[in-house]
């Protein structure tokens, strides 16, 4: 959900559709944070909400440092899936996996990095679609 690193900050639960940036808060560590600002946090840094995101949530990752993308083998956006990798006191969790399969602490991302909430329940939105007749199911072949 959110770092241990950012329990002191005021935070709130993420929704579909979120524009979201990585922002590194007073305690030093990376976070996201809603990609609307409001007059209140540029006056106040302080005042920025950190925004948590379930596991298994699927975000649209944007802005990956050059760097990073030669280093695993993805492109400068790409589809990833929210973990935590570790649920161990005073170490930081929050990751993402890359479709292929590689990992990355929020911690490695570069402040400013764009990322944009798919869905918070990945199984609900299959569900969805298999109902609607969007997605065939091996039943549906038969």
């Amino acid at each position: 959900m959110c770092d241990y690193s950012l329990a002191e900050m005021r935070s709130r639960l993420a929704a579909d559709g979120d524009e979201l940036l990585v922002h590194r808060f007073p305690s030093g560590s990376l976070g996201l944070r809603s990609a609307r600002r409001c007059w209140r946090e540029a006056l106040f840094p302080s005042a920025v909400v950190a925004v948590c995101i379930p596991p298994g949530a699927q975000l649209w990752l944007q802005d990956i440092p050059a760097a990073l993308q030669l280093c695993l083998g993805i492109g400068s956006c790409e589809t990833v899936t929210f973990l935590q990798q570790s649920l161990e006191v005073y170490r930081h969790r929050d990751a993402v996996r890359f479709a292929n399969g590689s990992e990355v602490l929020l911690q490695d991302l570069a402040p400013g990095q764009r990322a944009t909430v798919l869905t918070l329940d990945p199984e609900a939105k299959h569900h969805s679609a298999e109902r609607s007749g969007r997605v065939r199911t091996p039943a549906a072949s038969l």
